[in-house]
């Protein structure tokens, strides 16, 4: 059986991921605008990417994933979001 592209698996990756955090500061924090910054563009990104998959430009979507996923991880190693201790997904600090 044949591996799915690589875009299709960054794209599965990065969905799970995005379902995956929360923010992690308290909602009345200055961190909290900041943390939903990060998911904003993280969806963002990630809708780029579906559109461009869907449109059969495979290197715009994969670079797309990529830049989702970055601000996934990114917002998960500064600590405005909350990705479970998921070492996987995600770049833990420790």
């Amino acid at each position: 059986m044949a591996e799915p592209p690589l875009s299709e698996k960054y794209l599965r990756l990065t969905r799970e991921a995005l379902a995956k955090v929360r923010p992690a500061p308290p909602k009345r924090s200055f961190l909290a605008g900041a943390s939903e910054d990060f998911l904003s563009m993280a969806r963002a990104y990630l809708a780029d990417a579906e559109h461009f998959a869907a449109g059969g430009d495979v290197d715009r979507a994969l670079a797309a994933a990529s830049y989702a996923h970055g601000w996934l991880d990114a917002g998960v190693r500064l600590g405005l979001l909350d990705g479970g201790d998921d070492d996987q997904r995600f770049t833990l600090y420790r």
